[in-house]
């Protein structure tokens, strides 16, 4: 989802999760999508609905790239 707010334009994706190796593609996917619009942030949203989920935002650092991360 791109996101253009007051001449700003943010990436967010969304993701259901599916797991450790799931989510990595989906952080590498957003990486790819920040690169194309010469972005250095990105967002991401986890939609999990494991009992024993661990909820939570975080930032992961992917090359020159930061991703907030959240899961819900």
């Amino acid at each position: 989802m791109i996101v253009d707010y007051r001449g700003e334009q943010y990436i967010i994706e969304l993701k259901i999760w599916r797991g450790n190796s799931y989510n990595e593609r989906g952080e590498k996917q957003l990486s790819d999508y920040l690169d194309h619009y010469h972005l250095k942030k990105g967002w991401m949203v986890s939609f999990c609905f494991n009992k024993n989920k661990k909820i939570g935002v975080h930032e992961v650092k992917i090359g020159d790239h930061r991703l907030v991360e959240a899961v819900v």
